[in-house]
């Protein structure tokens, strides 16, 4: 809508988010996407981060977010909770194989 959103980003006062014109394009999408899609993309997922932000400090540890809390608020979304299960086993995964590498290069 043509809320105050949109007048901030008019102003530049809503950062602007260049992973996005490569996720469309990743995703099937124009190499070159018209500006108009990749705005409500960016309105969509900074809308999406904020509200998820806003839930997960009123749970959890008040006033802080934690994997744990944002977990739990996707929890009966079996898309997004599969996604973040994946995300989180490959972060242990790359932890486990820097350690490995950091001990055989470095010594421990």
């Amino acid at each position: 809508g043509g809320g105050s959103g949109d007048r901030a980003r008019r102003a530049g006062l809503t950062p602007r988010l260049p992973a996005v014109r490569c996720m469309m394009y990743g995703f099937g999408d124009d190499q070159n996407p018209y500006t108009e899609s990749v705005d409500i993309l960016e309105d969509l997922v900074i809308e999406f981060i904020t509200e998820m932000t806003h839930k997960a400090m009123s749970i959890g540890r008040q006033g802080r977010v934690q994997v744990e809390d944002i977990v739990f608020l996707i929890r009966k979304d079996p898309r997004k909770f599969a996604r973040v299960k994946d995300l989180l086993t490959m972060n242990e995964e790359l932890k486990r194989a820097r350690k490995a590498f950091d001990e055989a290069n470095y010594g421990s």
